[in-house]
């Protein structure tokens, strides 16, 4: 997220407007324990990092991956699914639907390396600094950042966008949740008070705030209605980004402009990057109508999700001459959880073994060769594709934090190691179809006239398939047919974007596909994916209603972990964890990304290590190129 500031008024001034500022609740001024922390005394950082050392020294010059001579000038034209109808960050996720790189807009306290894992450096703030037990972080602010509109931004805008972002949106207010207080330390710092010490993600979480102009929020607009940062919006926000709303459809097109004046154009740590001169996003309610509109050339990049597509789709010519190039990146800086997610707060899915037994149910190894062309693996861990991942028996530190929940976690993470069904041929369909059935007769479950029911019940067991994406029905259509064999009625409800929104909000279905992308540096994140809090709070992630003290536990263990050996054995032990639960019946990824684009454009030799293929950030422009394949269509 993004903040704003504006140059403060001195010391001498301010502490005399301490009644007036403390009356109206615009912030909290420093309590004289935050006071008594000299400059000679904070430690400033131009970066802070998780774990390990900077690689960057303090005046770098630039980042490796970034190429320094990039030209600025051309556009880029991408795809996004669905509709938009709302700017404002805030609540984004709560109340409509935010346009695509929205986010631009803004600028953040830190930003992120894109060749280091969870390390940030100094963007909005030029400094930071925090005590030996990450209670506390204070950030200085650039007497240079400026808004769009010429104002300064200021500490006033920091703490402005932070109560905006915690009142206005439950996401981020489980987010910064440990952030209890914040005061204004020195005329360009701002210092965030966390309720405990110990959580060294902290900083790094609090410099990822998007800052927000509080002049302009607190303002009315051209008709004189006062704004609400609480509220959806189509009146392009003021920002203080790389780029701003230049023009847009609702729910069809959005422009950016590249601000030539930019206030940050020439910090290191924005050397090389925002290269184009327009970024335009284009919607589309359906893949193969997305498909269709790049090879026309309407659009200039596509991420190709569908492996059917990329075994068969892309044979038209401009693929043949060279002016379409289709490249597959390594994907290194995540995980990812993509599964069928039961919603547990509904009675028919409280019961782990009937959850086990949607998962024998499902037969990956023939849906993989009959739709993607064998492209895929199956997911066998919430951080599946990092050192993240649990595998064999828990062993070492990771086993010590899983001795402190045994009585709160199922006996079989100590005993074997975790592992989905195997399908592919058709004894072994009838294998786990017998094994499913045996777990639902033993979860009280009984098949009459071939429809499965619950001991008692009148109503057959009935479940509906929710999914606003309609690429995704033949995946939830190959899966249907196995569990009908069990008994069980499957419907499958395809709805837009915002009806889809609206019913995740209300925890409305039954059963989603749902994916849960993890960094290599996993923390305060796990609260809102899988924490007890999250389960309740609308618009958060955690969809499946988990309730549980021993995940609960393990996230602390994460959160809390002072090196990067306890972090790795704690987020283990959650995983596995999380995977005996059975809360989802785990689908399928691939360690590659797949993408086709109009060769157009050039790209750094090598591109950032976990921020592959970084496009459009790290891109630019390529004159010849763009000459030498023709001009685009209308």
């Amino acid at each position: 997220m993004q903040l704003n500031r504006r140059t403060l008024l001195g010391r001498g001034t301010l502490a005399a407007l301490v009644p007036i500022l403390k009356g109206l609740g615009m912030y909290t001024l420093a309590t004289p324990a935050a006071a008594q922390i000299s400059e000679q005394d904070r430690n400033w950082r131009h970066g802070l990092s998780l774990f390990g050392e900077l690689k960057y020294p303090p005046e770098f010059k630039r980042f490796d991956y970034v190429n320094p001579n990039a030209p600025k000038l051309g556009s880029a034209r991408m795809i996004a699914f669905g509709t938009f109808d709302n700017f404002n960050e805030v609540v984004a996720g709560l109340k409509g639907s935010i346009a695509a790189g929205a986010s631009m807009i803004s600028d953040t306290l830190l930003v992120s390396s894109l060749d280091e894992v969870s390390t940030d450096y100094g963007l909005i703030a030029e400094a930071v600094s925090h005590p030996a037990d990450f209670s506390s972080a204070t950030f200085r602010l650039r007497a240079s950042a400026r808004h769009h509109d010429g104002k300064p931004v200021t500490v006033e805008d920091v703490i402005f966008s932070m109560q905006a972002f915690k009142k206005h949106s439950p996401g981020h207010a489980a987010y910064y949740r440990h952030v209890a207080k914040m005061e204004q330390t020195g005329e360009r710092e701002v210092t965030f008070i966390f309720d405990s010490p110990g959580n060294r993600e902290m900083p790094l979480i609090v410099g990822q705030l998007n800052v927000l102009p509080k002049h302009w929020w607190e303002s009315s607009d051209e008709a004189g209605k006062k704004r609400d940062v609480g509220a959806t919006t189509l009146e392009p926000p003021l920002g203080n980004g790389a780029y701003r709303i230049k023009d847009f459809v609702a729910g069809r097109t959005i422009v950016y402009e590249r601000v030539k004046d930019y206030w940050g154009k020439d910090l290191n740590v924005n050397i090389g990057r925002d290269n184009f001169d327009e970024l335009r996003f284009e919607y589309f309610r359906d893949a193969t109508v997305a498909l269709e509109a790049f090879k026309a050339d309407h659009v200039d990049w596509r991420m190709e999700n569908i492996a059917k597509n990329w075994a068969t789709a892309y044979d038209f010519p401009a693929v043949k001459e060279n002016r379409v190039v289709l490249e597959q990146f390594s994907q290194r800086n995540r995980g990812i959880m993509q599964a069928f997610a039961f919603n547990t707060r509904r009675d028919k899915f409280k019961d782990p073994r009937v959850r086990l037994a949607f998962n024998y149910a499902f037969d990956f190894e023939e849906m993989n060769k009959q739709l993607f062309f064998g492209q895929y693996k199956r997911i066998t861990s919430y951080f599946d594709g990092t050192e993240l991942a649990c595998s064999g028996l828990p062993q070492g530190q990771e086993l010590e934090i899983l001795e402190a929940v045994r009585d709160k976690v199922p006996p079989e993470i100590f005993t074997t190691p975790y592992t989905n069904p195997v399908g592919g041929s058709s004894e072994k369909v009838r294998a786990n179809l017998r094994e499913a059935m045996r777990l639902l007769k033993e979860a009280g479950y009984e098949v009459r006239n071939q429809k499965l029911f619950e001991a008692k019940a009148a109503e057959a067991v009935t479940v509906e398939m929710l999914t606003q994406e309609p690429s995704v029905e033949r995946i939830i259509l190959f899966y249907k047919p196995s569990l009908e064999r069990l008994g069980i009625t499957v419907n499958v409800r395809t709805v837009d974007d915002p009806q889809y929104e609206n019913r995740l909000r209300n925890w409305d279905f039954d059963i989603i596909v749902a994916s849960w992308p993890e960094s290599l540096s996993p923390g305060n994140e796990q609260r809102d994916y899988w924490g007890s809090r999250a389960a309740d709070t609308p618009g958060s992630r955690n969809y499946i209603g988990i309730k549980n003290p021993a995940v609960d536990a393990l996230i602390d263990r994460i959160v809390f972990a002072k090196d990067r050996t306890g972090l790795i054995a704690a987020t283990r032990a959650l995983d596995r964890v999380l995977l005996w639960n059975h809360y989802v019946v785990p689908q399928f990824t691939s360690d590659k990304i797949r993408t086709a684009r109009w060769d157009r454009f050039g790209h750094p030799d090598p591109l950032p290590k976990y921020a592959e293929p970084g496009f459009p950030t790290v891109w630019w422009w390529d004159a010849e190129k763009a000459a030498r394949i023709g001009n685009r269509r209308a």
